[in-house]
């Protein structure tokens, strides 16, 4: 990696700068508890639209993209595209009405409203969780990519600090930086940010992905890296069949439906939009999005696997009759990688990892940092630095906003203080905050000691987030559904993911937190496929207990069934068909198809 020059410095101050700037202007115009909480339900659809994307990609999704890139090829873009695509469109014409409509604050509140008040205090008290966890093991995955492509090492060697430090700064820093916007600003401060961080990422990343192509030979050169990906290596080239993206979009869509039908993290930006017609064109504008960002993080992850594989060199000239050597050297986990893509290294001997063949076992997340820090020469390396940052960043942002707005509103404010006045709500919420993010640094820190605490991070989405999304799905389009069933149904889908994966553990996989931690009755074939089946059977098991509890169960009363699609009040369109919402899904849709298609060819 090269050398920071004091460009670079600068350009991660002015980053720095523009963040901090968003929080503090903002503050003086927080006046009420609306302000603060839901960002004035002002905003207009396409920053709510970006806000939403820029919020779905925490550090762990950024590093997922990537690494599904690198390590599956083109078979990874039908995932990304058709499995979000879809489900964002659903949300914004079926769900996001209804929630918008309802005034509810958070989607616990709109539970509340739906069901009844142990609905919401469960689901709050399991959401605010997972808030804390995800935004744990975000900070400590920022951390590692850091930390791996040794950005704040050299100052810190300097100091005299070791690789600890790099980490705990790596953590530090983007944590203090979250917390500050979020306490000045509220949500409309980190909504704002959150657009900020995801045009910084487009800036960082767009040339890298020319740049890479062009020196890889163009789009025969990307097919060509591609192929070196373990999926064309396994199932004999880069041939992406109908069956094979059919399978990868229904996989992507079963990962992708909680986020964006269920995550109040994601949710909450376009419940801040100016009216209903703006909230759902905001998921239209977040679904276009989606589409580029995804390309953005994909290309440079398969590309790197066709760049050349760094070395380490000795050049020896003559200058003036002296002989001089000019060595370079390289890691030795970069030389046993492919293309830019490294090897994994074992904790315990500091060497390459390798299978049972012989061959290094590629580091397959870091694909797509390491383009970007080798593409961005001393000068423009604090644009990369600031690109990852940004990437990384607003899942951070997301989880500490919904952390302090649902413990505000739905904890606190029904079960210590009810009634309380809108500062002190926001009083609750920054301190909440603050909490919030005191916790997650502890659950990083907690990750240092405890490597395979990433891996429970789908755990936990699993047990919360599938059962959520079965329950609102039934509360929406369901007028039976009632509270008793949707409280049994949370606590059935929780149960049965945590079942599930205790009794499953992939192959070759140690028992504990990856599976098999109660006993091992099946053997999925990856963690992927683990990760799969506790997803679908949580929401199966919670789909039908909340189905049964509720036939079991009186009907609710009829002035409590105003939130059932379709009962949103609807808009008479009067523009011309082809600049209807409708049509414009249909138009983004195709564009999915077609982009996938065409890699598949």
């Amino acid at each position: 990696m090269p050398n920071p020059a004091p460009t670079d410095s600068l350009i991660l101050l002015i980053y720095f700068f523009f963040v901090l700037a968003v929080g503090i202007s903002l503050k003086p115009l927080l006046t009420t508890r609306i302000d603060f909480l839901q960002a004035g339900r002002a905003l207009p659809a396409w920053i709510c639209g970006l806000a939403m994307t820029a919020a779905s990609l925490g550090s762990q999704e950024f590093i997922g993209i990537g690494a599904a890139g690198a390590k599956y090829g083109f078979a990874s873009i039908p995932f990304y595209l058709l499995g979000a695509v879809p489900a964002i469109l659903f949300a914004g014409f079926f769900l996001v009405p209804i929630y918008y409509d309802s005034k509810a604050r958070t989607l616990p509140e709109f539970l509340a409203l739906r069901f009844d008040r142990k609905t919401r205090v469960l689901a709050a008290g399991l959401f605010a969780a997972m808030t804390v966890f995800s935004a744990g093991i975000s900070l400590y995955a920022m951390a590692r990519v850091f930390a791996a492509l040794h950005v704040f090492e050299s100052p810190l060697r300097v100091a005299g600090l070791g690789s600890q430090a790099v980490l705990i700064l790596s953590m530090t820093l983007p944590a203090a930086l979250v917390l500050a916007y979020v306490l000045l600003g509220g949500l409309t401060g980190t909504i704002y940010n959150l657009v900020i961080q995801l045009l910084v990422m487009v800036a960082g990343w767009l040339p890298v992905v020319f740049l890479a192509l062009k020196q890889i030979g163009g789009w025969s050169g990307l097919r060509a890296a591609a192929g070196l990906s373990r999926f064309a290596q396994t199932h004999g080239g880069t041939h992406v069949g109908l069956a094979t993206m059919a399978a990868s979009a229904a996989l992507g869509l079963l990962f992708s439906a909680g986020t964006w039908c269920a995550d109040f993290r994601v949710l909450q930006a376009p419940m801040t939009a100016k009216d209903a017609d703006a909230a759902r064109n905001s998921t239209l504008i977040a679904a276009a999005a989606r589409i580029a960002v995804s390309l953005l993080l994909v290309l440079p992850a398969i590309e790197a696997l066709g760049l050349p594989t760094p070395r380490t060199t000795i050049v020896i000239h003559n200058e003036n009759g002296a002989i001089y050597h000019e060595i370079t050297v390289v890691p030795p986990e970069v030389e046993n990688g492919q293309g830019l893509v490294p090897a994994k290294v074992d904790a315990a001997t500091g060497k390459p990892l390798r299978d049972a063949s012989g061959q290094a076992v590629l580091d397959y997340a870091m694909a797509a940092p390491s383009v970007l820090v080798h593409f961005l020469p001393t000068g423009l390396l604090g644009l990369g630095i600031a690109a990852l940052l940004a990437s990384m960043m607003g899942g951070v942002a997301a989880s500490l906003t919904a952390f302090s707005t649902v413990f505000a509103c739905d904890l606190w404010e029904p079960m210590v203080h009810k009634g309380q006045s809108e500062e002190q709500t926001v009083f609750v919420m920054r301190w909440a905050a603050v909490a919030g993010i005191v916790l997650a640094f502890g659950v990083a820190l907690l990750a240092l000691r405890i490597h395979s605490l990433l891996d429970a991070a789908m755990l936990v989405f699993a047990v919360v987030i599938a059962p959520l999304l079965a329950t609102l799905l039934l509360g929406v389009f369901w007028k039976r559904a009632t509270g008793r069933g949707a409280f049994s149904g949370l606590i059935a889908g929780a149960v049965a993911a945590l079942l599930h994966h205790g009794l499953a553990l992939p192959e070759s996989e140690p028992r504990g937190i990856q599976g098999g931690w109660i006993a091992v009755l099946h053997h999925p074939a990856s963690e992927m496929r683990l990760t799969a089946g506790t997803l679908l059977v949580a929401f199966v098991v919670s789909l039908l207990a909340t189905a049964v509890g509720s036939v079991f169960t009186g009907p609710q009363a009829a002035a409590e069934l105003g939130l059932i699609w379709p009962a949103a009040p609807k808009t008479v369109e009067t523009a011309p068909w082809w600049k209807r919402p409708q049509t414009l899904a249909v138009a983004i849709l195709l564009a999915a198809v077609a982009i996938c298609a065409a890699f598949a060819g």
